[in-house]
């Protein structure tokens, strides 16, 4: 059977470290409150002069690198992002460019949060196919410009990061995405969302500046994800006739730590089982899972034949899980 199986991965933070602490325009409660509430610790942010598609070259430079591919070899370059370097063209064009992949296709595609799931089945789609041999997924997120710094609902939350997949196809092979669900609840698309800049309300009719930052509704959000999280899990590992019992590391979306502790519960899974990096990074929008998975791999919590669940959820609303061998 052929199959996309994950050749390597790579993640960039950025250098700036942002503390809890270090939120001065809140108060020292609601500095310490963010922990409590979250587990968020701290998050990065991107340099004045690093735009989505600069961390999204160093992410894939890093995938590449660790395995030796060469750019000129990619086939084609998915990037999942809703924090894009402008409107149009696609961020991935500039990542196409400056990593030197001149052979390769190049486009976006933006599912807020649920990015990392959907891009990972779109690529193994592509791969399947037969018509590609091989396709680099890049996830990368630079919030932090589309934040407003006083906004406390919002800003503690999140932080900027990339994440990058090099899948390639092998025939007969037991390891590789096994299986994908993808879901989209429309009705809801006003939960999470950018209000201004787009075609329903272009920049010169924006009389409000808050209406040109990122917004959500928490208590909402935390409300699907407890809902939709254990439902998507359950759906893909039935899907492919596997049980709980057969995973060794569940990797989700890192939003909140209450979400990731929920969700656990209600699989009836030790949290231990689920990978946690949100307390040093926060909230990287669809970055979060292919960071998590590259550094799950590094630190030797998964190899090679174990059994890995990838899921999100996010705006639109979206959602969606993929079981992986690795």
């Amino acid at each position: 059977m052929r199959r996309a199986v994950i050749a390597s991965t790579g993640s960039y933070l950025p250098e700036v470290i942002l503390p809890n602490e270090e939120l001065t325009q809140f108060s020292r409660e609601a500095q310490s409150l963010i922990g409590r509430k979250t587990g968020v610790l701290a998050r990065r942010h991107a340099w004045e002069n690093q735009s989505t598609s600069d961390l999204a070259l160093e992410a894939a430079r890093i995938c590449l690198e660790k395995i030796s591919f060469l750019p000129e070899d990619i086939e084609g370059i998915i990037l999942s992002t809703s924090s894009p370097d402008r409107i149009q063209p696609a961020t991935a064009t500039r990542l196409q460019y400056l990593l030197g992949a001149k052979r390769s296709f190049a486009f976006d595609i933006n599912s807020v949060c649920s990015g990392s799931v959907y891009g990972l089945h779109l690529a193994d789609a592509l791969v399947k196919s037969g018509q590609y041999g091989n396709i680099l997924f890049v996830a990368a997120e630079v919030y932090s410009r589309f934040l407003n710094k006083k906004d406390f609902s919002t800003f503690p939350y999140f932080g900027d990061g990339a994440g990058a997949v090099l899948l390639q196809r092998r025939d007969d092979s037991s390891r590789g995405i096994l299986h994908s669900c993808l879901a989209t609840d429309g009705s809801r698309s006003e939960t999470i969302c950018i209000p201004g800049g787009g075609a329903m309300m272009p920049y010169e009719k924006i009389n409000n500046p808050r209406l040109a930052y990122f917004r959500m509704k928490g208590e909402d959000v935390l409300a699907f994800t407890l809902d939709k999280g254990p439902e998507i899990i359950r759906q893909v590992l039935s899907a492919a006739d596997m049980n709980l019992e057969n995973v060794k590391c569940f990797i989700c979306h890192q939003a909140n730590i209450n979400i990731l502790l929920g969700i656990a519960a209600d699989l009836g899974v030790p949290s231990e089982r689920f990978y946690v990096n949100l307390d040093r990074y926060g909230n990287t929008a669809s970055a979060s899972v292919l960071i998590a998975l590259d550094e799950a791999r590094e630190e030797g919590v998964i190899g090679e034949g174990d059994l890995v669940v990838t899921a999100a959820f996010g705006g639109g609303l979206s959602w969606g899980a993929n079981l992986i061998r690795i």
